[in-house]
């Protein structure tokens, strides 16, 4: 990430996100611990404030400018606070300086939202298993020498990955593929004031992989597939005619070496026309599987990287004025999800120092969206489901949970529909 005197340039992936955040979609995600123990707000504070020092773009407000949003130094605090509002409300507010980050508690449970402006699901577990890990050093006087494995200097967390990695390709091509289909849209009676409503869903991990070898497959593939099956059983005759599209962030940070706690992350799509369904799972699995495989090679994943950033080498694109930005993206943004149906988010297996590890019971993950997202997370043997939507039902994802339920895993489900605290 490039810093000019007070002011950061937004990383290639976040100059689209204040142009697309409208409505449900605030581009607001939640990442959640939650502890064997209450939260102690004097503590959580106290850990606040050392862990912001190494992440300091965070402590950040968002401008417009001429031609881009940008970054600037502010002096502004996050005062941790018990939860008392609805989740993942905005935090970008056009023309209110404030910022893109609140960190809150209820009970046992620790919250951090963030803006998208400011980093991917992947850069903000960085932060966030550094302040939980702060947090339980204070509180149970452990060794300060301890710290999360994937922990980076300041300059590597700051870093612009996009911009270090990017090759001169035909980036938009691809961008421009994925507002060419029509998928299946999910639908529901949209919530009044167009708040999230949150669905968590909790499955043993390892009862989870077991069903993955089952099926001879891996638990990403596997997820997709499930999420496909419980779409499809809730597809009248004629939405069967429509392909199912699941949208998949990919953690760029696997495939170029990079230790950023910005965005750095690309989307795949997988595809799947229901008709193939024969009523065994395979028959999805098989599908998801080479999708994936095909998807993933590595050629495809530097188109990926590549067309966020075409968006700013694109000279046309450069050159025009911020609100005219702000229109067209935010058309082609709406074009786009007519071409997907979900998107699913793996952020994988979150490991924490073997010293603090007893304190913690699980990890969740949310993320806004026009209609619906999922992210999914494990902590030991915890593995959550983390479903968000502006709509009053959750009729995929309770067929999703029926579907693990057939197969002989146990569920435990919470949600924010009638209380806001009822999913901690």
């Amino acid at each position: 990430m490039e810093k000019r005197a007070n002011w950061y340039e937004l990383d290639n992936a976040a100059k689209i996100v204040p142009s697309t955040a409208k409505g449900a979609n605030t581009r607001v995600f939640r990442i959640t611990c939650e502890l064997k123990e209450e939260v102690d707000r004097e503590t959580l504070q106290r850990a606040l404030d050392e862990t912001i020092e190494e992440y300091p773009f965070f402590n950040c407000v968002l401008h417009r400018g001429i031609f881009w949003y940008y970054l600037e130094d502010s002096d502004l605090k996050a005062v941790v606070e018990q939860e008392h509002t609805p989740a993942c409300l905005p935090l970008y507010i056009r023309g209110k300086k404030g910022l893109l980050y609140r960190v809150n508690y209820f009970k046992k449970r620790i919250n951090l939202e963030m803006f998208h402006v400011l980093a991917d699901g992947t850069g903000a577990f960085m932060f966030f298993k550094n302040l939980v890990t702060r947090y339980l050093q204070i509180k149970h006087n452990l060794s300060e020498d301890i710290k999360p494995s994937d922990d980076f200097s300041v300059e590597e967390k700051n870093e612009d990955a996009f911009t270090d990695n990017y090759s001169k390709q035909k980036g938009l091509k691809q961008l421009k593929e994925m507002r060419s289909v029509k998928a299946y849209q999910v639908g529901g009676e949209l919530d009044d004031n167009l708040l999230p409503h949150l669905l968590e869903g909790t499955v043993s991990a390892s009862k989870f992989l077991e069903l993955a070898h089952k099926y001879n497959t891996t638990v990403g593939v596997l997820c997709v597939a499930v999420y496909i099956k419980a779409a499809i059983q809730g597809m009248s005759r004629h939405q069967k005619k429509k392909h199912l599209v699941i949208s998949v962030p990919v953690n760029l940070r696997q495939f170029y070496k990079s230790g950023t706690a910005r965005n750095f992350f690309g989307v795949i799509n997988i595809d799947y026309d229901p008709k193939s369904y024969t009523g065994e799972m395979s028959s999805i699995t098989d599908q998801v599987a080479k999708d994936f495989k095909e998807k993933l090679a590595p050629e495809n994943i530097e188109k990926t990287m590549n067309s966020y950033s075409a968006l700013e080498h694109n000279l046309a694109i450069k050159m025009v004025p911020l609100p005219i930005k702000d229109f067209t993206i935010g058309r082609f943004d709406s074009a786009a999800k007519r071409g997907v149906t979900t998107s699913m988010s793996n952020l994988g297996l979150i490991k924490m120092p073997a010293e603090v590890e007893d304190y913690i019971d699980r990890f969740g993950a949310f993320m806004t969206a026009s209609s619906q997202q999922v992210c999914v997370c494990t902590f030991k043997d915890k593995m959550v489901f983390g479903e968000v939507s502006p709509y009053k039902t959750h009729k995929i994802m309770l067929n999703f949970f029926r579907c693990l339920t057939e197969e002989g895993l146990e569920i435990e489900l919470g949600t924010n529909d009638y209380d806001s605290h009822e999913e901690k």
